[in-house]
């Protein structure tokens, strides 16, 4: 499955046994639709709990405002809460994030994601690939 939004909150990292560690954070999905016999357009957003366990490192940069693109699988964790009724809660189970644009600074414009340059190519004849 695959999702694309924006981050709502800098990514925590968290500690579980045996020494492993969970990034989670949440984002927005943002969607629209016109309800039937209306030409007024509603937004909703829609808010989704992640969890990616492959590489803690990755944490510094899922930071708010953020715009990626994640694949995985949904979870749903469910139980009986201290007031005796049944709750449960959905989570993206993460498996590969693509950052499409990277969070902004205090004062500048988004910064989109970008692919290494490629090394120009030398003006010199003595430097032909042949």
């Amino acid at each position: 499955m695959e999702i694309t939004g924006r981050i709502v909150k800098d990514a925590s990292i968290f500690k579980v046994k045996e020494n492993r560690e969970v990034v989670n954070f949440s984002i927005a999905v943002n969607d629209s639709y016109r309800p039937k016999g209306s030409t007024e357009v509603k937004k909703i957003v829609t808010y989704i709990d992640c969890s990616y366990w492959l590489s803690a490192g990755l944490a510094q940069w899922l930071k708010k405002g953020t715009l990626v693109q994640l694949f995985g699988r949904i979870g749903m964790n469910v139980y009986i809460g201290n007031d005796s009724q049944a709750h449960g809660s959905l989570t993206f189970h993460t498996s590969d994030i693509k950052i499409l644009v990277f969070a902004r600074a205090d004062d500048t414009k988004p910064v989109p994601a970008k692919a290494p340059k490629k090394q120009q190519a030398s003006n010199d004849p003595d430097d032909l690939p042949f």
